[in-house]
């Protein structure tokens, strides 16, 4: 059996012999009808690649019409309550098992709101120090060029998508957002930590390590995309699905975008 680093994903069923449980019936899936008197009713039909491109195509554009009216705006302390609130809804959208749109959506916004918010925060500084203005275009051309490279990556099987490579990157995972929280612990004692954020040599390379983890983890973001059109599952996990990947892809935009600040101060 294989699990996926991305917690997003913890609400699909776990068991069976396939991909995190997709072998269960896809009336176990997040977005599946209830039973009623131990009866299942007629399902909506299948979910289909068309339906997560949509699906994510919504999802992603009300981040990006949130996090640009945010960034033009200049209001860049709204990220911090946006923040807040959007890691509430994530639990909510987690560990919910009915798929609500609106509040995928509703995260989507608050997290166009953060991005929009450190993206003018780290652009201005950028821009302030060393005149260049292009920070933000490069960390969102980065981003979508990982996320195609990735995508290239997966549909003609460069990397397999194995237990032992979800293992592998979920293991990456746990140590680097381990490292994370013991940088931040020993900042309170060591002027600047571990060094990990602080735009050297180390910081550099932590960072490039934390986009590779980011990177690969779209490869099982994607297998579980494929698993669940295989399997049949509802039509409404779609949305899941999204929510998922645009864990992922915010994730990674903010990695790329400390990466180039970082660069862009050497």
């Amino acid at each position: 059996m294989r699990t996926t680093s991305n917690p997003a994903f913890r609400n699909l069923p776990v068991g069976g012999g396939g991909y995190a449980g997709f072998n269960s019936a896809p009336a176990a899936f997040p977005g599946a009808e209830p039973r009623y008197g131990g009866v299942l009713p007629t399902a909506s039909r299948p979910m289909t690649v068309d339906d997560v491109v949509t699906k994510t195509g919504i999802t992603l554009a009300v981040l990006a019409v949130t996090g640009t009216a945010t960034y033009l705006s200049g209001w860049w302390g709204l990220a911090l309550p946006a923040a807040l609130i959007g890691f509430v809804l994530a639990l909510v959208v987690i560990y919910k098992r009915v798929v609500s749109p609106p509040l995928i959506l509703t995260y989507a916004a608050l997290e166009g709101v953060v991005l929009g918010g450190i993206s003018g925060v780290i652009g201005g500084q950028v821009e302030r120090l060393t005149g260049s203005g292009s920070l933000v275009l490069e960390a969102i051309i980065g981003t979508v060029l990982v996320f195609a490279g990735m995508l290239v990556v997966y549909k003609t099987g460069a990397v397999k998508v194995t237990p032992r490579f979800t293992k592998w990157v979920t293991g990456a995972l746990i140590g680097a957002v381990g490292l994370m929280l013991v940088n931040l612990v020993a900042g309170f004692f060591i002027p600047g930590g571990l060094q990990l954020q602080n735009g050297g040599p180390l910081a550099i390379i932590f960072t490039l390590v934390v986009i590779g983890i980011a990177a690969f983890s779209l490869l099982l973001d994607f297998d579980v995309a494929d698993e669940a059109i295989r399997v049949g599952a509802p039509q409404r996990t779609a949305w899941y699905i999204a929510f998922g990947l645009t864990v992922t892809l915010v994730w990674l935009y903010l990695e790329i975008l400390q990466l180039l600040s970082f660069l862009q101060n050497e």
